[in-house]
């Protein structure tokens, strides 16, 4: 097989079907990011809980009353409710934290977001105790017990708010996907019409060299190799609009949420990691998606 007349041909066929050829990697393009956006978000939940394992906490706000007057927790009801607290089975450590010490916390959290910092003032963040479980699981324990009890303003559980973003970023990925399977159809489609119609405008051709006694597989894997190639060029041109969304929008949109530490970042490399995902899926659906064509509707 002469591999300067197969790459002719591919050639050839491409620039033949120049609008088919620019739809078919538009679509695989469009696809293949809506995939890969789906995998990013799969890494940032798996970050997300890689660094929060073991890290969740249960806090316990207290009322005005205490923040404002027990800057040490050495008053009932205060002192009482430490004891209570490190006498509870299951919980690990208690650490107090007064309204000064609770507002350079949410100073440090989000520095990068300094017209937040300066509209809050320290006398609006409640002391608290910020309470870490043996069993992240054993969360409601904590807040059925303290709940209601004097000197507790509420009971925030951190398992629960994480619970509601995994949700919404785990909602997020399921549409992603699903919009990335209606349109690797729409890609199918279009890798499989194409094949048709380079098949059919080179039907003389192609008619000839099996008349001169080229095999079957000689004719078609011109036709194949199309379809892989447009593949591939979809799948380059979707990691390439992955990393320019991550630059003009994920940056834009999340980055004080990315640099605050909220959500764990994603960077360039993220993408370069899925790419390779990326370009197999192109490759395999392609490369099928040509071979059944050619079997079951192109007879060469």
């Amino acid at each position: 097989m002469r591999s300067s007349f197969v790459f002719s041909e591919v050639v050839t066929g491409l620039r033949r079907n120049v609008t088919m050829t620019i739809a078919m990697i538009l679509t695989t393009a469009i696809s293949l990011f809506l995939l890969g956006l789906g995998l990013l978000v799969v890494r940032m939940v798996d970050k997300m809980q890689d660094n929060y394992q073991g890290k969740l906490e249960v806090s316990v706000l207290l009322t005005n009353d205490i923040s404002a007057n027990d800057k040490d927790c050495a008053q009932d009801p205060c002192a009482g409710l430490r004891k209570d607290l490190e006498g509870t089975s299951g919980v690990k450590t208690v650490v107090y934290e007064n309204r000064e010490r609770g507002y350079e916390r949410f100073k440090e959290m989000f520095e990068a977001q300094p017209e937040l910092v300066k509209l809050a003032r320290p006398e609006a963040i409640p002391a608290m105790f910020r309470v870490s479980l043996v069993e992240a699981e054993r969360s409601e324990v904590i807040v059925q017990a303290f709940s209601g009890k004097a000197g507790v303003k509420s009971v925030k559980d951190q398992s629960e708010l994480m619970a509601r973003l995994f949700d919404v970023l785990n909602g997020l990925r399921d549409g992603a996907l699903a919009l990335a399977a209606f349109q690797a159809l729409a890609a199918l489609l279009l890798i499989s019409n194409t094949i048709q119609v380079s098949a059919f405008t080179r039907r003389t051709e192609v008619g000839i060299m099996r008349l001169v006694g080229a095999t079957r597989w000689y004719t078609q894997l011109p036709f194949l190799i199309e379809a892989v190639v447009a593949g591939i060029i979809g799948a380059i041109t979707g990691v390439l609009a992955l990393m320019a969304f991550k630059v003009t929008a994920l940056d834009r949109v999340f980055g004080d949420l990315f640099t605050s530490g909220i959500l764990p970042a994603i960077g360039q490399l993220d993408i370069l990691i899925i790419s390779p995902i990326l370009l197999g899926v192109a490759v395999v659906i392609s490369a099928l998606t040509g071979y059944v064509t050619l079997r079951l509707y192109v007879r060469l």
